[in-house]
């Protein structure tokens, strides 16, 4: 699935970093799964929590602001993992699958917030999702194949959707 964008991120000299929540961790597990990842993927950081979102650089008063499911904290995700990392490409996804937040009781319990952040030329794509299956395998490996399409697009210099 990732293997375009690992040879493309390799012919153009680009690195790419993840900051997953309701995925948890499957984007990344999904690229380093790719022989050669690792020339090209530099960290992946799972943040269930909102503690652990701000940790890796969220500011608090977007989370507060927009609430943790947003577009608006997708994008300070995918920012921060890329500077955190000085990565070329940032991921950032949250949201939910199908699945009441009790911490977190606020928007659509179908809806994923993805962004992808180049960081080289400060621009964001963005895409919210709403998830279809009844599983939680089956909307995440949907979202991992929408990520896959966005980065092999953004890499071919079209437009990430």
């Amino acid at each position: 699935m990732f293997s375009d964008v690992i040879k493309l991120c390799k012919n153009l000299g680009k690195s790419i970093s993840t900051m997953e929540s309701c995925t948890g961790g499957g984007v990344a597990n999904a690229i380093t799964n790719v022989p050669g990842s690792s020339d090209v993927f530099s960290f992946g950081a799972v943040t269930y929590s909102n503690e652990y979102k701000i940790r890796f650089g969220v500011p608090k008063k977007i989370i507060d602001k927009y609430t943790v499911y947003s577009a608006e904290t997708a994008r300070a995700m995918a920012k921060a993992i890329a500077e955190y990392t000085n990565s070329n490409f940032g991921i950032g996804i949250t949201g939910k699958l199908k699945r009441v937040d009790d911490k977190n009781n606020f928007g659509d319990d179908d809806l994923v917030y993805i962004c992808v952040y180049d960081r080289n030329i400060d621009k964001y794509y963005d895409i919210q999702h709403r998830v279809i299956y009844d599983t939680r395998s089956e909307n995440k490996n949907d979202i991992i194949k929408i990520v896959s399409q966005m980065l092999t697009n953004i890499l071919r210099g079209e437009n990430g959707v």
